[in-house]
């Protein structure tokens, strides 16, 4: 795939995936970009720039969001105002030279992004996880970026009539349900663990801005969420590491715990892992000693993402349902 059919194709997809921004803004990119220092970086890319590579696309996206963050460049043309092709293109054209050292600087990094909505399932595999075990439990994210996603029982969700954690909670998840409900269960977190290549500190400011320039301009309601989010993470601590997922989870799983059960999580996370990685962290889980879940939520070729809940030592496996890659919706089986 070309530099330039990367964008059209991310344009695509952030269409379908509800920003219509994005649709516009991607390919125009992909067509007009031609000069400069950034021009040349981005059309020169040495590597697969695709989504499921280098994210070529979105690496520039999230620098530009971010020079409009703070309010450097292009706050006359990103929504909520709407512009026309031309006008904006300008205003982009005149950001890449106008800030290009900044710019070729957040190309070099890789995009974070950390969908707060994705807690939805979460939450009510938790649910599920404790009508079935005693105790406390133990929080474990693999890939969790900046991990705000291990504050999920400290969210409130909505699932049509019904809602549950708490009330005072600055974080609400209100997704599309389909299916029953979950019950509220009394949840009790012993501690907070994750793991990921490169994570991102939610309570620094550049980990902030990071954060939300990954978010997508026109969709305002993941921006509040993911700034309530941090805001919450800010005060509600957790362990993050860097490190290779497998490798790290195996060191933390030797560390015995006998007073909770572990909860291992990923969501859209796993197909990133090397083959390798995956086969020793199911390893590693499969030989723990001690209660131990396990919570997916991953692409499978079907819509959206499975969800599935698997019981240590036994191995038992548990469909839960499946939910929207970014947990706009979810469909609940039990």
């Amino acid at each position: 795939m070309s530099v330039r059919d990367a964008f059209v194709t991310q344009g695509a997809v952030c269409a379908t995936l509800g920003s219509p921004f994005m649709g516009r803004l991607m390919p125009l990119i992909g067509t007009r970009l031609s000069k400069g220092a950034v021009a040349d970086t981005v059309l020169g890319w040495q590597g697969d720039p695709g989504a499921s590579a280098d994210s070529v696309p979105l690496r520039l996206a999230g620098a530009l969001h971010a020079l409009k963050l703070e309010g450097l460049a292009l706050t006359d043309v990103y929504p909520p105002h709407d512009v026309d092709d031309d006008t904006l293109w300008a205003a982009v054209e005149h950001a890449l030279v106008a800030h290009k050292k900044r710019l070729l600087n957040w190309l070099q990094i890789a995009p974070q992004t950390n969908e707060v909505r994705r807690s939805a399932p979460l939450i009510a595999a938790l649910s599920v996880i404790a009508e079935t075990y005693s105790g406390p439990v133990e929080l474990i994210e693999l890939g969790c970026s900046a991990g705000l996603n291990l504050r999920a029982d400290r969210f409130r969700i909505l699932t049509g009539p019904r809602s549950f954690g708490p009330a005072s909670s600055p974080v609400t998840v209100q997704p599309d349900w389909h299916g029953a409900a979950p019950s509220e269960q009394t949840l009790s977190v012993a501690g907070r663990y994750g793991v990921d290549l490169f994570p991102i500190d939610p309570t620094s400011n550049e980990g902030r801005l990071r954060l939300l320039s990954y978010l997508w301009p026109d969709q305002s309601e993941r921006m509040v969420m993911t700034k309530a989010a941090i805001d919450l993470a800010r005060v509600e601590p957790a362990s993050i590491s860097r490190g290779d997922a497998s490798e790290w989870l195996e060191t933390h799983l030797s560390q015995e715990a006998p007073d909770r059960t572990r909860v291992v999580f990923h969501t859209i996370a796993w197909q990133y892992f090397p083959e390798g990685s995956k086969d020793r962290a199911l390893t590693a889980m499969a030989n723990h000693n001690g209660p131990l879940v396990r919570f997916s939520m991953e692409a499978d070729g079907g819509n959206g993402a499975r969800l599935t809940l698997t019981h240590y030592p036994s191995g038992e496996e548990v469909h839960l349902g499946r939910a929207d890659f970014h947990g706009r919706w979810v469909e609940w089986d039990i």
